[in-house]
């Protein structure tokens, strides 16, 4: 039995439990290190279907708050 697991879901697991802690609970390492780790995962999702409705929704989030402004 072969068990494949896709690098962006595990990413995104990870990001959510190390976002779960506290703030105070978390050092500049750990911060840092969450950053690069969305970071990665970003990058991950971009070329994917998935990714790119992500940038479609917010393409027209930001050209609705820039319209809204003139």
């Amino acid at each position: 039995m072969l068990v494949t697991i896709n690098v962006a879901v595990l990413l995104a697991i990870i990001i959510i439990l190390r976002l779960r802690r506290r703030t105070q609970a978390r050092s500049r390492f750990d911060e840092k290190l969450t950053v690069v780790i969305v970071l990665v995962f970003g990058v991950l999702i971009a070329p994917t279907a998935f990714g790119q409705g992500i940038l479609d929704v917010v393409v027209q989030l930001v050209q609705g708050v820039s319209q809204s402004g003139r």
